[in-house]
């Protein structure tokens, strides 16, 4: 090669951040996407402020995320009483120098594939190429890439591995990996026309830790009618022993086939059966995740998002953790060029840490609330300051946002993680 080239496995979000972060500081890549077409997929995510804050930094503004979502301003835990356990404002009524979006997933995928073209050309995405192993050779990566039946390989000084759960690159790098860990927990997920409550845009969840449904909106209410797109979770846990025994990892199924779990789940603000039943489909999926790795890094091949930390969605920070990583990435080949030292860099700061955050969010997150008042109190309780007092229920909150990356004070006052107009050294 007579230039740097980094190839990114997988046009995810995370794939398309860095990406957009390596064209940012001027380093070429190329994007390899298995998929033929790029299509909105998914229901609701959240952005959490240290991700909207990146995505600001790399000119995707509040402009552009409206169009793909809302501004969350509360998050909330309600017990099976339909009292409230804890709640919070959320991003700038919060204090945070940037929100926090609730977000189409689908729509904001195709907000940074759109953005991507535009600023690097159609080339700088391959689709229908799925990256099916690498090795490494003379001091670059080979790569072996699966496209048309056929397989080739193509050279390059990087190589990122953003290519899921599922991933190859980590497959590769990790061959004796345990198998995709399933704690029993089963979501149902699904979307409905429906008006806001609470603040207009509040995150809430509401149940026992081991049945709860979660809602948000991720559309602003029509004009008109006053609805929004309420995305809606509804999940159980039951006996894991046997394993994960369905087809596939992700269904769709019918909404009678789990609707028993919550019925009577109906109080003056809200109407549970009524909000599921709204939905025009729901998709069934186990809650999975997959044991940490040593390291995210094997010399000239590094793994971010989901192929590096997979984690359970209980602190809606998967998709802000792989912008957060594709930033960190940016910064570290500023620092250290487009190097193994720079990957190396990148796992330092990273690996660690969100290891642990895998693991904490296996043990129910910012959720883990619920289980609390459940040990104390069975979940029946007049009030909540009684079972657990108010600067507990604070303090657990501030712990999991500082293990998450978003603690207000530490965000507010970092600088940026790659200065404006900073450039690979050529």
């Amino acid at each position: 090669m007579t230039s740097p080239l980094v190839i990114i496995a997988g046009g995810g979000i995370g794939g398309l951040a860095t990406a957009l972060t390596l064209h940012q500081i001027g380093v070429p890549c190329l994007v390899l996407e298995s998929a033929q077409e790029m299509r909105p997929l998914g229901v609701g995510i959240n952005l959490q402020p240290n991700a909207v804050r990146e995505l600001a930094d790399l000119g995707i503004g509040e402009a552009e995320l409206d169009r793909v979502g809302v501004p969350a301003r509360e998050w909330a835990l309600v017990g099976l009483n339909g009292r409230d356990i804890y709640s919070e404002p959320r991003g700038l009524l919060a204090g945070y120098r940037w929100p926090q979006y609730s977000v189409h997933r689908g729509q904001l995928h195709m907000l940074l594939h759109r953005t991507l073209v535009e600023r690097a050309g159609a080339g700088s995405v391959r689709l229908g190429s799925r990256v099916t192993g690498y090795r490494i050779e003379g001091g670059e990566v080979v790569v072996a890439v699966e496209a048309g039946g056929s397989v080739s390989e193509l050279r390059a000084t990087l190589l990122i591995g953003a290519d899921g759960i599922h991933s190859a690159v980590r497959a590769r790098m990790h061959p004796a990996q345990p198998p995709i860990h399933w704690g029993g927990a089963l979501m149902w997920r699904g979307t409905t026309m429906a008006k806001p409550i609470r603040s207009g845009a509040s995150f809430v969840g509401l149940g026992t830790h081991r049945q709860r449904v979660v809602f948000y909106p991720i559309s602003h209410p029509d004009p008109a009618t006053g609805l929004a797109m309420i995305n809606w979770i509804a999940e159980v846990t039951i006996d894991n022993a046997e394993g994960w025994k369905q087809q596939g990892w992700f269904r769709q199924v019918g909404i009678a086939d789990f609707i028993h779990h919550f019925g009577g789940w109906t109080w003056d603000w809200l109407d549970v059966p009524a909000l599921i039943r709204g939905a025009d489909g729901a998709y069934e999926n186990p809650m999975i995740d997959r044991d940490p790795v040593p390291t995210w890094v094997d010399g000239p091949v590094a793994l971010m998002g989901d192929a590096a930390h997979a984690m359970y969605p209980t602190g809606s920070n998967g998709a802000s953790q792989a912008i957060v990583d594709a930033r960190v990435l940016g910064a570290s080949m500023v620092a250290h060029g487009v190097t193994p030292a720079a990957l190396a860099a990148y796992d330092a700061a990273l690996c660690g840490p969100i290891s642990q955050l895998v693991l904490r969010n296996r043990g129910a997150g910012p959720f883990g609330l619920l289980n609390l008042v459940d040990e104390r109190c069975g979940g029946v309780f007049e009030a909540i300051d009684d079972v657990i007092p108010a600067e507990e229920r604070a303090g657990f909150m501030a712990g999991y946002k500082a293990a998450a990356g978003f603690a207000i004070g530490q965000l507010n006052a970092a600088p940026p993680t790659i200065p404006a107009g900073a450039r690979v050294p050529a």
